[in-house]
């Protein structure tokens, strides 16, 4: 059986690294792309079935050079899975234009123009996209008016993908994490924050990054053949639930 091959976005580091190891685990080979070149080197050295390729997914010229280096190398790609992000968290009235434009720049262009690059190769392979949204997508909250934009846009890119695309045999799926216990979160994160986000999830902890990669790599899978155009929160029932439960437990 052909190996199947994965273009991981944003897989230098944190999501986007545990995925790549996962497909690895699971018998894929994986073409890690992020922009920090010198990072994502020393992140794929020790993994012996991946290959490093260190491009900006916010440009176009660069996306083209991408998809035809990871082409050139792998010779197909079965499945997308865009990552790769940034964020940058203000108040509205100082959120600069500057700021916003660079956050849609890679969050949202991003997606665009890597799925629109790669969608003739898995036309091919009748392959899989898998768009990291956010919980911000879902649920509004303080300071994420251009970051909670840009994955509220993504969400909605990814139905427009599954319309369009099922004919050719391409799946377009989207998982929104919730609260991660990435380094960049436990760095932020307050412990006023954390027990804020404790007391609105039902699982009441903090995901991992493997979890995440786990629902990513399904989407991704034969396992996952009939699933297209949905929205899956991987967030610990943080936007399941509403008002009232920290009240409630007690």
């Amino acid at each position: 059986m052909t190996q199947k091959i994965a273009l991981v976005t944003g897989s230098a580091r944190g999501i986007g690294l545990a995925t790549a190891k996962l497909f690895i685990e699971q018998g894929w080979k994986v073409a890690m792309v992020d922009r920090d070149g010198d990072e994502l080197s020393t992140a794929a050295a020790p993994l012996t079935e991946a290959k490093p390729f260190a491009y900006d997914v916010s440009i176009p010229e660069q996306v083209d050079q991408m998809i035809d280096a990871v082409l050139s190398v792998f010779g197909r790609i079965d499945a997308v899975v865009n990552n790769a992000g940034v964020a940058d968290f203000l108040p509205i009235e100082e959120t600069s234009f500057a700021t916003w434009r660079r956050i849609m720049d890679t969050n949202l262009d991003g997606v665009f123009l890597v799925s629109q690059a790669a969608t003739p190769a898995l036309k091919e392979t009748n392959g899989a996209i898998v768009n990291i949204g956010s919980i911000s997508g879902l649920r509004a909250s303080t300071l994420r008016v251009a970051y909670g934009t840009s994955k509220a846009a993504v969400i909605h890119m990814t139905k427009q993908q599954a319309a369009e695309l099922g004919v050719f045999g391409i799946r377009a799926n989207c998982v929104c994490p919730g609260p991660v216990k990435t380094k960049l979160a436990m760095a932020v994160h307050s412990t006023d924050i954390i027990s804020a986000y404790l007391d609105a999830m039902p699982l009441n902890r903090y995901g991992s990054e493997n979890e995440i990669a786990e629902v990513i790599t399904f989407l991704c899978s034969d396992k996952a053949s009939f699933v297209t155009g949905q929205v899956i929160a991987a967030d610990g029932g943080f936007e399941t639930t509403g008002v009232g439960l920290p009240a409630l437990r007690k």
